[in-house]
């Protein structure tokens, strides 16, 4: 007997057929049942079942070995509980077990993709739209102006950062707004602490965008730098959709190099699991550190440059 996405496609007893079925992936797995499998069971006996499954795609094949699993063992304990019966005993299970999820019952994976989705989009429109702004000065040749004004670097950074920053609150509020609309994403936890929490991811993308303007000399090649450092590591590295649990331990410290990372952990225990900062605080140091270590290498990279001008 074959199956395919829980449908039974045909049987039949020739080897060379069911190898065909496997070989042709006209369904993923088959179960072979013994000849005698009924005169088995009600004389006591095993009766041995095998499961062949197409191993190519291992996630798909593990959840049909994991379902065909308990589908088995509930199978052979209805059988041990109608013997039971005929022989005049009661049947009982000893231990129930009732499974609980918190945070997200349903098990839906939008809702713990959509955190993720929010880190990423934040990171690309701060870092490439900041660092394009401040080497498009450079190109103009406008950039040594403003150094001789008496416009302080503060306010040069300030004035850069700010409008791409509100930009990046709006949209991430567009982002909650369409999820909660379109997926039910909540917002279990506290507004505030949000609003907080992402104002300080957006000032360690912009400070990151401020470091790639400082080591590239035209739009271009900060374009292509500003994507490099932003897009990759935040889809990669970040935990957006690869468990960073489950990377080889030197990647996990390279994972280290995008804010996303962090930021999405904050995000996640906000929104599911409406948890407070005592949940997180290590987070915010994380993007503390990251966002003044790369504001200081911008810092001494232009007063080099400056230097030597």
């Amino acid at each position: 007997m074959a199956c395919s996405s829980a449908v039974l496609i045909g049987s039949g007893s020739d080897e060379n057929q069911i190898k065909q079925i496997l070989d042709t992936q006209e369904a993923q797995c088959v179960i072979v049942f013994p000849e005698n499998m009924s005169r088995d069971i009600y004389s006591g006996r095993n009766a041995e079942v095998q499961i062949l499954v197409d191993g190519v795609n291992g996630n798909t094949a593990g959840l049909i070995g994991n379902y065909l699993t308990l589908a088995t063992a509930s199978y052979s304990q209805k059988i041990s509980n109608r013997v039971l019966t005929l022989a005049g005993m009661k049947a009982y299970s000893p231990v129930n077990l009732e499974s609980i999820f918190w945070f997200n019952p349903s098990l839906t994976s939008t809702l713990f993709l959509i955190p993720g989705l929010i880190a990423m989009i934040l990171m690309i429109t701060a870092v490439v739209a900041i660092s394009l702004s401040i080497v498009r000065e450079k190109e103009r040749g406008t950039i040594e102006q403003i150094h001789v004004s008496p416009l302080s670097s503060i306010e040069l950074l300030l004035g850069k950062t700010v409008p791409y920053v509100i930009i990046g609150l709006f949209i991430a509020a567009l982002i909650l707004v369409a999820g909660h609309i379109l997926f039910g994403m909540p917002v279990k936890g506290s507004y505030i602490l949000l609003f907080l929490t992402t104002l300080l991811y957006l000032f360690a993308a912009s400070n990151l965008g401020i470091f790639v303007s400082s080591v590239a000399d035209s739009q271009q090649v900060a374009f292509q730098i500003a994507t490099l450092v932003s897009l990759l590591p935040s889809v990669i590295l970040s935990g957006f959709i690869f468990p960073i649990e489950s990377m080889p331990a030197f990647i996990q410290v390279i994972t280290n190099i995008t804010p996303a990372k962090f930021y999405i952990v904050i995000l996640r225990s906000i929104l599911l699991k409406g948890v407070g900062l005592s949940a997180f605080w290590h987070q915010i140091i994380y993007l503390f550190i990251f966002a003044f270590v790369f504001l200081g290498l911008a810092t001494l990279i232009n007063k080099k440059s400056e230097s030597v001008k």
